[in-house]
């Protein structure tokens, strides 16, 4: 049992490790991102070897990329900066997750959750009611809670360690558009992020089996106090088929995310004959259900004619493991149940020379996680919204009578 009368061993060492990294990384926000590929920084369409791509989409950026091989099949604005939404949970689950097992216990108070934006998507926790982890992560994949990214994130050290935390792995993915203000992804001026950026994060995520199973599990029943419980659903509706959107076939995940502000944003997964394809798509004028249905579009496109496109850009490996080893990437292989590419790709043009302090604190911050992982594994310890309306909680059509955010 876990409560807030102290932080544990874990969250101090995590505290210590990642205030260091804020000032490092701030620099990262203003970073002109060619990483990828010369290409994927131009503006408009890119596509090459391939036609049939959709005709109406009106998202402001998007991506087409294979989660194997990392080869972005096309883009439109790939590194253009926007506003993310929920979407940026997936790269808090990328720092966190793997920080507590799923069967720690936390008593949540006043404090976890004084923080948490007002117009939140809300999953319901309430202080005084015990949580697993394994819930708390429910309530931030599934219907994006706010308040459950809050508890995870003071169980972590706190909100600033976390965002620190955050934005070094960000730097490690040479994920170079993104800046974090917030670990939940809500409206907060300069919180930005890419499609690229997050097709970088979702890649990422899909390599871990907890990650990839909260993504794609559509219920769950949710502590409400003493033996009772409620019912809580995937706000993806490509996944779960509701608001009268068709359900994906072969979908896997990702995340969706929406506020007032960023508009929507989703980046999904989807297997076909042995296939995984990610897609990314920021921002459409189509609204709430025009964020799934050109997703959808794209997908149909990757499986089809986009079969013979010929890559324009790579999905980079994270700096951490270049020169480390040159073995397929995890993702893929758990993801996609194939073999990925030898080695991460080098970034074109892009301002690595990473030497001294920021350099080593991420790559210290990489290396601990990573021994934290093997530790686990080796031990056999993992087991199985008011002015933004955010992505989890009310559809856009509700958010105008209750102004919260999914």
């Amino acid at each position: 049992m876990r409560d807030s009368s102290g932080l544990s061993r874990r969250a101090a060492l995590g505290l210590a490790a990642a205030l260091p990294l804020a000032a490092a990384t701030a620099a990262t926000a203003d970073a002109t991102s060619t990483i990828g590929g010369e290409r994927l920084a131009r503006t408009g369409i890119q596509v090459s070897g391939a036609s049939g791509l959709p005709k109406h989409l009106t998202a402001r950026s998007w991506m087409v990329a294979d989660l194997t091989s990392g080869e972005v099949l096309a883009s439109y604005n790939a590194h253009l900066r926007l506003p993310p939404a929920s979407t940026l949970k997936m790269l808090f689950a990328d720092a966190v997750l793997k920080k507590f097992e799923r069967t720690e216990t936390h008593k949540v108070v006043d404090a976890d959750l004084a923080d948490v934006p007002a117009g939140s998507s809300l999953v319901g926790v309430k202080p005084g009611i015990t949580y697993t982890v394994h819930q708390l992560w429910q309530g931030v994949f599934l219907r994006s809670g706010n308040d459950a990214v809050h508890v995870l994130s003071h169980m972590n050290g706190g909100l600033p360690a976390t965002v620190a935390e955050m934005q070094a792995l960000a730097k490690d993915l040479q994920a170079l558009d993104t800046h974090v203000v917030s670990p939940d992804g809500f409206d907060h001026k300069g919180q930005l992020s890419s499609a690229y950026d997050l097709t970088l994060f979702a890649r990422h995520g899909l390599a871990d089996a907890d990650f990839r199973g909260y993504c794609s599990t559509k219920t769950a029943d949710f502590p409400a106090g003493g033996k009772k419980t409620f019912q809580i659903q995937n706000t993806d509706r490509l996944l779960t088929g509701a608001w009268g959107v068709k359900p994906y076939e072969g979908l896997i995940g990702v995340k969706n995310g929406y506020t007032s502000h960023a508009g929507n944003t989703f980046t999904g997964a989807a297997t076909r004959d042995g296939r995984t394809l990610l897609v990314t798509v920021m921002h459409p004028k189509s609204g709430g259900s025009g964020v799934y249905e050109e997703t959808a579009q794209l997908l149909d496109w990757g499986f089809g004619k986009g079969a013979q496109a010929q890559p324009i850009g790579t999905l980079v490996g994270p700096l951490s493991e270049q020169g480390a080893s040159k073995a397929p990437t995890s993702a893929a292989k758990a993801a996609a149940g194939a073999p990925a590419p030898a080695g991460a790709a080098k970034s074109d043009g892009a301002p690595w020379g990473l030497v001294g302090g920021a350099g080593a604190a991420v790559a210290l911050l990489a290396g601990g996680a990573l021994a934290l992982r093997r530790r686990r594994r080796a031990a056999g310890a993992a087991s199985e919204p008011a002015d933004a309306v955010e992505e989890g909680a009310a559809e856009p059509s509700e958010a105008k009578g209750r102004r919260r955010r999914r």
